[in-house]
């Protein structure tokens, strides 16, 4: 039998749609490694949590391997990128209501880099910010 591919891409787009149908605000928890591009100062505990409101995000794609937006952190633009295996809930922050996913840390950072040669995007490159002395 061939594999399935994951419905947790198609959860997280129905539970997207079905909180802004209500009125809600849709939130994501992301795992963030080194494939995750975030704002790295937003981070605790190797996690964020993202808005992903239409007010909040600006050219939101909600891909099978990929989600993606631009949003603003304290008022400077930012493009995200979040594989969805890195997705560990999607829920309505006025009620809480949502769905979490199985995860295992471990796992995600064995997953393979995404090649740009196939059509799919490749794997963002994050970095800490970092001091230089210079005399």
């Amino acid at each position: 039998m061939p594999d399935v591919p994951s419905n947790k891409p198609y959860l997280i787009r129905a539970l997207h749609q079905c909180c802004t149908d209500f009125g809600f605000t849709p939130f994501i928890a992301v795992f963030v490694d080194t494939s995750v591009e975030v704002p790295m100062e937003f981070v605790k505990n190797d996690e964020i949590v993202l808005n992903l409101s239409l007010e909040a995000c600006h050219q939101l794609q909600m891909e099978n391997d990929w989600i993606s937006f631009q949003a603003r952190f304290g008022g400077i633009p930012r493009k995200i990128m979040v594989p969805v295996t890195h997705v560990l809930a999607i829920y309505a922050r006025e009620n809480g209501q949502g769905m979490s996913f199985p995860f295992d840390p471990k796992q995600a950072r064995q997953l393979p880099s995404a090649d740009s040669s196939d059509g799919t995007p490749e794997k963002p490159k994050t970095s800490r910010p970092a001091l230089k002395i210079v005399k």
